[in-house]
């Protein structure tokens, strides 16, 4: 008993001692960050710099619709766009300096999809991977809610899938042992464990929240999922008021088509984050309307929630605005800018509860110049 006394206890020493990032409540905010930064950094007086990466496939699309609604709504923020493209061969070590260059002035970033190639062309890490580790992006935080006026199988949703994205499966470190044998290395560390479990817990008390259930696949990878219970199961220890459950990632799968409502905040290694974030935004209407955003302990990058470059979609003026609109009101919450915040995300919910204007995903003809000017009608009225 005093042995596991003194594991909690070294335990708790050891997480209070980490920073969760800049997450409002969890750190310190952007917008103070930013204020530190203005001597070296000349803005306009009360204008937020925020970096800008359009992404592949519809992003530069989805963006456009966002500057529009940003200029009506008279939101106090200048981008700073830097296109970083693999597939359009526009990503480079100078390019991704560069990204970073602006990430230490703004601190924050609103992202499409930097849609990754398949083919293997020497480099194992693409430049998505690479910036997120860069910045040391380590949480990733996708919000599945249900939308009024918009019916799906299961309604009023309301649940937060958060996901350690800097190693797991996604450690890039692959190689050939023998003729025709590959073998791809799963990195799961204690520090990093305690670190994403810390964030879950941190953000279900200042959320509100009940309850939070680790997914794993300790049964089988009884080593490296191991240790990630293990550390969500001490940290745990750390939130007496907070519930806290595990669940096997096949039967968590199956548990989210059968029944959501038993979840709230679900924290989970990499590679199953990125399936369960997918199959989530199924279940209220698919990659177009779940926002999401990434945390370090510095920088906050807001995207889309399941990561679609939507390449079919390109030109042809149907991609759904209320992914990238919801996830760039989040970013001004972040920027403490809540009146604007408030204004668009209050629009786009108006928008798809009224049901008039909705893009093709959402069962309706409507085009995305029709979804953004609906949203800038509903801001003014």
């Amino acid at each position: 008993m005093a042995a596991l006394m003194g594991v909690r206890t070294a335990a708790a020493c050891l997480l209070q001692s980490q920073s969760c990032g800049v997450w409002r409540g969890l750190g310190t905010s952007a917008a103070v960050l930013q204020k530190q930064a203005q001597a070296e950094s000349p803005k306009a007086e009360g204008v937020f710099p925020v970096t800008m990466i359009p992404g592949d496939g519809v992003g530069p699309e989805l963006m456009h619709s966002v500057k529009e609604v940003f200029k009506v709504a008279g939101v106090p923020v200048q981008f700073d766009e830097h296109h970083l493209s693999e597939v359009q061969n526009m990503a480079s070590e100078e390019i991704l300096d560069k990204v970073f260059e602006s990430m230490k002035k703004s601190k924050v970033a609103l992202i499409g999809k930097i849609h990754t190639p398949m083919e293997y062309k020497g480099e194992l890490a693409s430049y998505d991977m690479r910036l997120r580790r860069k910045l040391d992006l380590f949480a990733n935080v996708v919000h599945v809610n249900s939308l009024p006026g918009y019916k799906t199988r299961h309604n009023n949703l309301n649940l937060v899938i958060i996901r350690e994205q800097t190693e797991g499966e996604y450690s890039s470190l692959e190689h050939e042992s023998a003729k025709g044998v590959i073998e791809c290395l799963k990195i799961i560390t204690r520090a990093k464990s305690q670190r994403i479990a810390k964030f879950a817990f941190d953000f279900a008390t200042k959320t509100g929240r009940s309850k939070v259930t680790a997914v794993h696949k300790a049964n089988i990878m009884k080593l490296g999922d191991g240790l990630f219970l293990r550390c969500c199961e001490e940290v745990s220890e750390l939130y007496p008021k907070i519930k806290f459950d595990t669940m096997i990632i096949d039967n968590c799968c199956m548990q989210l088509v059968q029944n959501p409502y038993q979840f709230d905040v679900l924290v989970m290694p990499n590679l199953y984050g990125n399936i369960i974030d997918n199959l989530a935004a199924g279940l209220v209407g698919g990659a177009g309307v779940v926002p999401g955003e990434s945390y370090s302990a510095e920088y906050a990058v807001f995207e889309m929630g399941a990561r679609h470059p939507f390449a079919q979609a390109v030109g042809r003026n149907i991609a759904n605005p209320t992914a990238m609109l919801l996830s760039s009101a989040n970013m001004l919450r972040h920027l403490n800018l809540e009146y604007h915040s408030s204004m668009i995300s209050d629009a786009v919910r108006k928008v798809i509860k009224v049901g008039k204007v909705r893009t093709p995903d959402m069962g309706g003809y409507s085009t995305s110049h029709d979804f953004t000017r609906a949203v800038i009608t509903a801001m003014t009225e």
